[in-house]
């Protein structure tokens, strides 16, 4: 049994996302927020003191996207493919981390994250054109194949979309990007997105 230390509405939703794919049974041992982003009580069994954690067995984990890995390790393909492609899952989950999640948090934090009266219009501004030049890249990958590795859904795209969906739900502008808009739609609306959607919207 998985333990994922964190509530839905957090990283831990792409945990929550990543344990419905693989099918494997998980608990969610319940840490939410106090006002100003600050947890409810102390993660002993993360350094960090942050959400989410993953203990599987014996093993603790911490950063919600190398959970994630871990997670799709364990089910194996298609989840996480074997050979040439486990590598470009690595890139994609990479890239994810470096290139556009700080982008599409400096945008949310001053689009709808924090208070209306402590957002400031130029960073949200400065996050979405940041955003978009990593959207233009991945909107020239989308034109070549349906997915991000191989020819069917992964972690990848997993990791990615999960990253990604909170701008999706809060008014960022994809139609710029069509076919990043049609592939986040797919992922989010696969059976185990709905089911992880369904614990925190």
């Amino acid at each position: 049994m998985l333990k994922i230390h964190g509530i839905p509405r957090s990283r831990a939703f792409r945990c929550i996302w990543a344990a419905e794919e693989a099918g494997l049974p998980y608990e969610v041992i319940p840490i939410g927020f106090q006002p100003g982003f600050k947890l409810e009580r102390a993660v002993a069994i993360n350094p960090n003191n942050k959400i989410p954690a993953l203990e599987d067995g014996d093993l603790v984990l911490f950063e919600s996207l190398a959970i994630n890995l871990h997670i799709a390790a364990k089910a194996g393909a298609p989840l996480m493919p074997a050979g040439d492609d486990a590598a470009r899952v690595m890139q994609w989950t990479l890239w994810t981390a470096t290139e556009v999640e700080p982008h599409v948090m400096r945008w949310s934090y001053n689009a709808y994250l924090k208070p209306e009266a402590e957002r400031v219009a130029s960073e949200a501004a400065a996050g979405k054109d940041l955003l978009d030049a990593r959207l233009k890249v991945l909107e020239g990958e989308l034109a070549q194949r349906p997915w991000l590795v191989g020819a069917g859904f992964t972690i990848a795209d997993l990791n990615l979309a999960s990253v990604l969906y909170g701008s999706w739900m809060n008014g960022y502008d994809y139609a710029p990007f069509p076919k990043v808009k049609a592939w986040i739609e797919a992922c989010l609306t696969r059976p185990a997105a709905l089911r992880a959607r369904k614990l925190r919207e």
